[in-house]
């Protein structure tokens, strides 16, 4: 499998409303040489001027939405694949060499973060079960049997912007995965370990952000199925896809970048 490469190979989109508290930790799990877009999305708790504090790319999203600030991180990226995770330390960015990796070695177009709860309350159950319809909803559309619609990810910058994704709210994920699913792309998880959050949730903390969130998605279903464009793929020939990995829950050291809230 193809190696990826150092320095601006990769940029990574990290959507940030009032995520103070978990930055330090997050910034510290970005792979060396990787650029953190750090997209704050209306914050009052300073977390913007922290980001630029720790290092990272800011760019500021006046208009409120998940949708929002993840497309205008993948604007402000430049870097051949471009990975997105959420900011609040509930995933590690330090995982997202393997799955850039899968991407840059032809076994995949669009990688997709499985998240696996490493302990009770991780995921609240009006969450899983709001993913979980929307799952088999994904199914019926697409074919494809993903079992989580998860915000980490990774793909190629290009192909991302040719998807032209139009949602700006809850609905942005799926309709990335929908939408590449119509153009024919491969599509692949990767079991990843998903920690409580520090902070609560701004989309599926309660009951009605989830059904929020679904109602979200559920338009992006509804939607008329795109004219198949080719994927922008490596000039390696496609490599057989393997089972689904599994990747065990990390051990993470205290870091002099912050402990994880």
């Amino acid at each position: 499998m193809g190696r990826v490469t150092p320095v601006t190979t990769v940029d990574v989109v990290l959507p940030c409303l009032d995520e103070a508290e978990a930055l330090p930790w997050v910034l510290a799990r970005v792979p060396a040489g990787w650029r953190a877009i750090v997209v704050d999305n209306g914050s009052t708790d300073g977390s913007a001027q922290l980001a630029a504090a720790l290092g990272a790319t800011v760019v500021h999203e006046s208009r409120r939405g998940f949708g929002a600030a993840c497309h205008a991180g993948l604007s402000a990226a430049r870097a051949e694949f471009v990975c997105f995770c959420d900011c609040d330390a509930s995933l590690d960015p330090g995982l997202l060499p393997g799955l850039v990796e899968l991407v840059a070695g032809g076994a995949a177009d669009l990688v997709l973060g499985r998240r696996r709860p490493t302990e009770r309350g991780a995921w609240p159950a009006h969450a899983r079960a709001g993913n979980l319809a929307l799952s088999r909803l994904l199914r019926r559309r697409t074919g494809l049997r993903i079992g989580d619609l998860g915000p980490m990810r990774a793909a190629r910058r290009e192909a991302l912007l040719g998807l032209d994704l139009t949602d700006r709210r809850s609905g942005y994920p799926l309709q990335m995965v929908v939408r590449a699913a119509d153009d024919g792309w491969r599509v692949r998880e990767v079991d990843v370990p998903y920690l409580p959050r520090a902070g609560r949730s701004k989309v599926t903390g309660t009951w009605r952000g989830t059904w929020q969130a679904v109602r979200d998605m559920s338009r992006v279903l509804d939607e008329p199925r795109r004219v198949p464009v080719a994927p922008v793929r490596s000039g390696r020939a496609a490599l057989p896809v393997p089972p689904p990995l599994s990747v065990p829950p990390l051990s993470v050291p205290p870091l002099s970048g912050g402990e994880r809230p």
